[in-house]
């Protein structure tokens, strides 16, 4: 039994069960894949795969009890090498954080700078999606830290933290109505309105809070980029609703902003890593820069009870 095997087995099911898309990805040929399925089925003597005829179509009941275990030894001989690497270059390496624009934009730049400063042998890679995307990094460990406010808590294969509580703004030019009087969704209603696309920076608060009262809000323009919306509130073309910290007074000096927490309720920025991964130092301190109530000792301390409930 080698890695190869299990790598094999494991690329096999990502791919979709297409052994030539599995093989690019392990840079070896589709012939030299199923070899690797069939020599590793023949060790351990049990089929993983549905067959018909060369081609694989799913995963045998025993294939998808021992797919985990190979997920398992797979991660474990990764955080074998990051252990050793560890001591090898306690201040060196490569950082890979994956965040919204919202987050990327406006709540990491500090935290960045200040990492940054402590270890500047540390390769920063910094990666921007979407929380499905944040996830999907994290899950197949493309990633060291996703930062969003959706989706990192629905996954049980992550660990997701919280880091800081925000709220929505809406944003329009300097003597719009909606400055003359306390913001309404009823008000809102009446105008089109600029936000973020589904999915996005608490989209989906936005969007309860108008069916609960039994409104139908005009929707003009829907964007991922908080600056995509400024840029088309200040044309004219609408009303913008944006996370609070995407407003900067000194920067947006030709739009004002109204606070929304009342009517979108507050929404809580999460830190996630992959449950069972091997962080390493500067992973910690990077994450305590980002969000200071997150120590190591809290860390792992979240870490440590999961690992007891899993």
């Amino acid at each position: 039994m080698n890695f190869q095997q299990l790598r094999s087995v494991r690329e096999a099911v990502r791919s979709g069960f297409n052994l030539t898309e599995a093989a690019q990805t392990l840079h070896t040929s589709q012939p030299g894949v199923s070899r690797q399925i069939r020599e590793l089925e023949d060790e351990l003597g049990i089929e993983l795969f549905v067959r018909a005829g060369k081609r694989l179509t799913g995963l045998t009941e025993p294939g998808g009890h021992v797919l985990p275990i190979i997920e398992r030894v797979l991660m474990e001989s990764s955080n074998l090498r990051h252990a050793g690497q560890e001591f090898v270059a306690q201040q060196s390496g490569v950082l890979s954080v994956a965040a919204t624009h919202s987050q990327a934009r406006y709540a990491l730049p500090v935290a960045v700078q200040e990492f940054r400063a402590h270890y500047p042998n540390v390769r920063l890679h910094l990666h921007q999606g979407s929380p499905k995307q944040i996830v999907q990094m994290l899950l197949e460990g493309e990633v060291d830290v996703g930062i969003a406010t959706e989706a990192l808590a629905d996954y049980p294969q992550l660990l997701a933290l919280p880091c800081y509580r925000w709220t929505h703004s809406v944003i329009v030019p300097p003597g719009h109505a909606l400055l003359d009087a306390p913001l309404t969704l009823e008000a809102l209603a009446q105008h089109p309105l600029i936000t973020y696309d589904t999915g996005f920076t608490g989209r989906t608060r936005i969007d309860d809070a108008f069916v609960q009262h039994g409104l139908t809000p005009n929707i003009a323009l829907a964007a991922m980029d908080a600056d995509v919306i400024k840029t088309y509130v200040g044309l004219g073309m609408g009303v913008g609703i944006v996370a609070n910290i995407a407003y900067e007074a000194e920067r947006d000096t030709q739009l004002r902003a109204i606070d929304a927490g009342h009517l979108f309720g507050i929404n809580l920025t999460k830190l996630a890593v992959r449950r069972g991964s091997y962080l390493r130092g500067y992973v910690y301190a990077f994450i305590e820069s980002f969000a200071p109530t997150l120590t190591r000792s809290v860390v792992d301390q979240a870490l440590s009870d999961e690992a007891t409930l899993a």
